[in-house]
């Protein structure tokens, strides 16, 4: 199967890509103490301006919204400082930004925060998962539940961080409803066993999300929002149900969704063509899909399917800054050093080497 697809043009939201390609939302703990990303990150992004559109890693929207060490905040006036020179690398690189606006939810520990509080939740129910802290790995503890003020609070903050993204020169957010998030976490019925609006059936565990996904179209305009879920992934201790009970969750929620004509659907799809296909034909703008284990001759295979109209890359934007040139060259690819993926310096970060003479 040939790549030829990946080279056409396309047009997202008010972003025009000169390819197919992206690159995927990744967590890689090198922000600052506060939450700024430094110098570092510019790099790091800039260096991989080619790849088009740029997905950050995820960016919590305030202290309560952040899950681990070093991860990088959109809700200060220092946060917006330094997410400018990373707009700025990357814009001279030939690229958009799109800020990932992640809130952790009960994925989280009181040692990672600035406020060192108890991780907030739909309901008081514990993940059972461990997570890296300073002092070694702990179990997360059993967060709060958010009152119905404190989620009208939540969905105020992500207005807030969506509009500070775009003050930092950033082209447009992406909300983060994947991979056991809070977000995730109020679709999913082993993690939401709220009696109120906001929790039992389909339509009320989906309200939270759309009305999150309302306030930040509202704010900085549906075409510079994306939204990404991952229906049926088994991350942060979450349980979907069985196939049934996931095609009626999300079939409602991408329906309701897709009335907001926000700029892309992001999908970490896990393997229901059936579900997919059904969000396609669904959904009126762009899809985005993104699978565990392809390799790169299978980058295209979802947009020559017709599932998808882009393609982001994870592990191999990682350790080849100039993947897109590699690919064009049918060059081989850098091999990840999987020691560094998370925190440290330049280190497995800004240092793997490109191509000498990239066509």
């Amino acid at each position: 199967m040939t790549l030829t697809s990946l080279w056409q043009p396309f047009s997202l939201g008010r972003v025009e890509l000169s390819h197919r390609l992206a690159m995927a939302p990744m967590t890689r703990n090198r922000a600052n103490a506060d939450g700024t990303p430094g110098e570092l990150v510019a790099r790091y992004c800039g260096q991989r301006a080619t790849l088009g559109l740029l997905i950050t890693e995820g960016a919590q929207p305030s202290a309560d919204g952040q899950g681990y060490a070093n991860t990088p905040g959109i809700y200060t006036p220092e946060h917006i400082a330094g997410w400018r020179k990373v707009s700025d690398a990357v814009h001279a690189g030939g690229g958009a930004l799109f800020i990932q606006l992640m809130h952790a939810g009960r994925i989280s520990h009181p040692d990672n925060t600035p406020h060192g509080r108890q991780p907030v939740a739909p309901s008081a129910i514990s993940a059972g998962v461990d997570i890296a802290t300073a002092s070694g790995r702990q179990q997360v503890p059993v967060p709060r539940e958010l009152s119905v003020q404190d989620i009208a609070a939540v969905i105020a903050e992500f207005r807030h961080a969506a509009a500070s993204a775009i003050a930092a020169g950033a082209d447009g957010v992406e909300i983060h409803g994947a991979n056991g998030y809070l977000l995730h976490q109020f679709l999913s019925p082993n993690s939401n066993r709220r009696s109120d609006a906001y929790g039992g059936s389909v339509e009320n565990r989906s309200r939270f999300v759309i009305e999150v996904a309302r306030a930040v179209a509202e704010e900085i305009g549906a075409d510079r929002v994306g939204i990404r879920l991952s229906p049926s992934m088994p991350l942060g201790g979450l349980e979907e149900g069985d196939v049934a009970d996931v095609r009626a969750q999300y079939r409602h929620l991408v329906g309701e969704l897709a009335g907001l004509n926000l700029a892309y659907l992001h999908l970490h799809h896990v393997g229901d063509d059936e579900l997919l296909q059904s969000f396609r034909e669904a959904w009126p703008t762009a899809v985005l899909v993104v699978r565990y284990g392809r390799t790169r001759e299978q980058l295209a295979a979802d947009i020559d399917a017709g599932f998808a109209d882009i393609a982001p890359v994870g592990r191999l934007a990682l350790a080849n800054p100039d993947v897109v040139e590699r690919l064009r060259a049918e060059a081989p690819m850098n091999e990840l050093d999987p020691a560094t993926i998370y925190g440290g310096g330049e280190s497995g970060y800004t240092d793997y080497p490109v191509l000498a003479n990239a066509n």
